[in-house]
């Protein structure tokens, strides 16, 4: 299958021209994704439901409190949906931060690092899987199939990945989500009806009015706001889109004004420009998507690198699982920004689990005790899982004595160049008798250039971990949430329609 791509210069209003690319996408069915790209979008987002749904089954508190704000927002009309575990309808931005908010919570679904070499597009922006509830509200909302739910989802993961390639949020402070915000009211609004006027003014409020910083990230421990932060992104598209429809009319062609953040922070070089080029997919394999990282496990995508070479000096050295004083001392080499993210002196010492699943030094200090405990070392053995960020966790004295042993280093311009092709990580183990290294770690298992063949076996193994307590039969969920391509309008409509069981040791 040749690929194709809806090719929008900087000179076009490139609002207007996402917003006409979303409706013939996801309304009028224009454009032919290979089958792999559905295979890999519907993988992701199976990931993302294990994800929210284990969320809400530990209580965790971001999602607990935005669900129960939007049981207070009931809808009765054609606009309402419902939240995960749930058939009572409520508005549809209230149902989106809510479930948004599950699925990322445990900072565990899919990633992106805005890398597209061969289109020279390598800004190297992150961005998560986070807004596939706002596909599924439109879906559901529109009385769509799954076959239309999936090209949504597709379609929100293009503009956004895309974006990510050519505008970096971060280098500006400015929070990666705001990609996902644009790419959510793109898509939402196409798919319930909104004209291309309506969409331009959707996302012209949406960067006028919403631009979140990367504030939300700052600080000695993190809070709610740093996994909620799609979420609400993603709540302001949706209402963004409603007011267009009703009539309110945002700024036009946003991308091209000087004075939004697009040409504010990096003027074109002419005048009546966006400081970038986009390349949107419409045929064929090579759709944002493809490009895609999982995670295996809880931590931040960021030390995938450092996990995958801890096992590999453990397996290689299987003789430190059964003499852990040996060691005297970890040495672990990052590329920036991962450096400046997980290797914040603050989070040296992290006191909640989401300052805990952003230290390098805990995620390793915590797999290395988990391996010595079990006396082996795999993925699928060592996978972090919510049980691993509990209070009790936190302070294990053996996860502690290990923290602080551990150096954690900028590896300098040799690490800097190597991303975001890869993630770019080296760990040495120093014992009084020997150095052992795991040589640098570019493509960790999840990665979308990884060579190995465990993915889809880890995943599953990542998926029963998570709904084991939170779900009665895995099996059933299983083919509820799988082959969403086949889905009926009935079937979408009552996709969230299930039990969601609470496992009685709140985590937060």
């Amino acid at each position: 299958m040749t690929n194709s791509y809806d090719l929008i210069p900087r000179n076009s209003n490139q609002t207007r021209r996402i917003a006409e690319y979303a409706i013939q996408f996801c309304r009028d069915g224009i454009g032919t994704p290979a089958t792999s790209v559905y295979e890999r979008t519907e993988l992701f987002h199976l990931d993302s439901i294990a994800c929210g749904i284990s969320a809400i089954s530990w209580d965790t508190n971001a999602p607990k409190v935005l669900r129960a704000e939007a049981q207070t927002y009931p809808c009765s009309n054609e606009w309402g949906v419902p939240c995960f575990g749930s058939a009572e309808l409520v508005q549809p931005e209230k149902a989106v931060v809510a479930n948004s908010a599950a699925v990322r919570e445990w900072d565990s679904n899919g990633t992106n690092f805005g890398f597209n070499p061969e289109r020279q597009a390598t800004r190297g922006e992150f961005g998560h899987n986070d807004f596939y509830p706002v596909a599924i509200a439109a879906a559901q909302i529109a009385q769509a199939d799954g076959e239309c739910a999936v090209r949504a989802m597709i379609c929100l993961d293009e503009i956004r990945g895309r974006l990510a390639e050519v505008f970096g949020l971060k280098d500006h402070k400015i929070d990666h989500v705001l990609h996902g915000g644009i790419a959510s009211a793109a898509v939402f609004g196409a798919m319930v009806g909104a004209t291309a006027d309506q969409i331009e003014s959707a996302i012209g409020m949406l960067v006028a009015h919403y631009v979140p910083f990367r504030a939300i990230r700052a600080g000695h421990q993190l809070s709610d706001s740093k996994g909620a932060s799609a979420a609400i992104t993603s709540e302001m598209a949706v209402l963004s889109v409603r007011r267009a429809m009703n009539g309110f009319r945002g700024p036009a062609d946003i991308l091209r004004n000087p004075q939004a953040i697009f040409c504010l922070f990096e003027p074109p070089s002419q005048p009546d420009e966006s400081p970038f080029d986009l390349a949107l997919a419409l045929d064929g394999d090579d759709f944002a998507v493809m490009g895609m990282h999982f995670k295996i496990g809880l931590y931040e995508h960021q030390s995938a690198g450092a996990i995958q070479g801890l096992i590999q000096i453990l397996q290689d050295n299987n003789q430190l699982l059964n003499a852990p004083d040996a060691i005297e001392q970890i040495r672990i080499r990052i590329y920036e920004p991962a450096f400046g993210i997980i290797g914040d002196p603050a989070k040296r010492d992290p006191h909640t689990r989401q300052s805990a699943d952003h230290s390098m030094v805990y995620i390793i200090a915590t797999l290395l005790r988990k391996a010595c405990e079990l006396g082996s070392a795999n993925w699928k053995a060592l996978m972090l899982m919510p049980v691993d960020y509990t209070n009790q966790a936190l302070h294990h004295p053996r996860t502690r004595h290990f923290m602080k042993q551990i150096q954690f280093e900028h590896g300098g311009e040799e690490y800097d160049r190597a991303y975001p092709d890869g993630i770019p990580t080296s760990i040495e183990i120093a014992t009084a008798d020997d150095i052992l290294k795991s040589g640098l770690v570019m493509y960790p298992e999840g990665h979308a250039r990884c060579p190995s063949q465990e993915l889809v076996s880890l995943l599953d193994h990542k998926f029963q971990q998570l709904l084991e307590t939170a779900i009665n039969d895995i099996s059933e969920f299983r083919v509820r949430f799988g082959n969403l391509r086949s889905k009926s309008v009935d079937e979408i409509r009552e996709l969230y329609d299930f039990q969601i069981h609470r496992t009685g040791q709140p985590i937060d």
